[in-house]
């Protein structure tokens, strides 16, 4: 796992390895695990409104399936100038 912005901020760590039960499919139900790792993990993830995704370096909709992933990455929507 990849954390980027105020969702690395409030976790507390820019990365992590993990290993989500089989039942954890799409980036949103890993989203909804995560929540569940400590409160850092639910108020990065409180809003999913507010979050975008990547699998493997790809932008992918929250409903995404995981597949065979080797990297998920998780932050705030992206601005440009």
């Amino acid at each position: 796992m990849l954390y980027f912005a105020w969702v690395r901020e409030a976790i507390g760590t820019g990365s992590e390895r993990i290993d989500p039960p089989g039942e954890v499919t799409t980036v949103s139900a890993l989203i909804e695990w995560l929540a569940g790792r400590s409160a850092g993990h639910a108020e990065a993830f409180a809003d999913r409104a507010r979050l975008r995704a990547a699998v493997d370096q790809r932008f992918v909709p929250l409903e995404a399936p995981l597949g065979d992933a080797r990297e998920v990455a998780i932050f705030p929507p992206v601005t440009g100038g």
